[in-house]
């Protein structure tokens, strides 16, 4: 069975995609660490080669290799703008796609940076002085993503949940367990 987690940047996807992996015996994966391991390079370089049609094509295919892999998994997946190559995985039988999301408000107070590096910080006095900006920016991407996801039919609404909250829920919302089978 694989389980993949989409949404914007800083909805909870990894955090609570571990938790829930772990609550469920799954294995994990992060698709941005599963790029970083497969190009061998950070995430700051990747983001800043090619288009995004090409490096939407890179993380599909790893997303692929991932889902074919043996075993039970959570996948949370990196915001695709183009979903052409895995668009079968939204309705596939081994695979519960689901869409998680929240208010911008709540994607704002999670948000945090990363360096050149990888290297993840906060700066809630820069994040602050920026609120509008950033606030405009995460509910444009809540759209854009809505929009790209409509063929998700799965969606969770994780309405300032803590990871915790959230990965219990998810479990209970789309009657996850051990041995779970669509």
């Amino acid at each position: 069975m694989n389980i993949l987690l989409f949404g914007v940047s800083n909805v909870g996807k990894s955090v609570s995609g571990r938790l829930l992996a772990g609550l469920l015996g799954y294995s994990f994966y992060d698709l941005d660490d599963e790029v970083k391991k497969d190009r061998n390079t950070t995430l700051e370089e990747f983001v800043s080669t090619g288009t995004l049609l090409e490096r939407d094509a890179v993380r599909c295919r790893i997303l692929n290799h991932l889902v074919r892999r043996r075993g039970n998994k959570v996948i949370a997946v990196t915001p695709l703008s183009c979903t052409k190559d895995i668009r079968y995985l939204f309705s596939s039988p081994d695979v519960i796609s689901i869409e998680l999301t929240d208010s911008a408000e709540n994607i704002f107070d999670r948000l945090v940076f990363s360096d050149e590096n990888d290297v993840i910080y906060k700066d809630d006095d820069y994040k602050n002085r920026h609120r509008d900006h950033y606030l405009e920016e995460i509910q444009a991407d809540l759209d854009w993503y809505g929009s790209v996801y409509s063929d998700i039919r799965n969606r969770f609404n994780i309405s300032g949940m803590t990871p915790e909250e959230a990965a219990a829920e998810l479990i209970n919302q789309f009657h996850l367990c051990e041995d779970t089978e669509v």
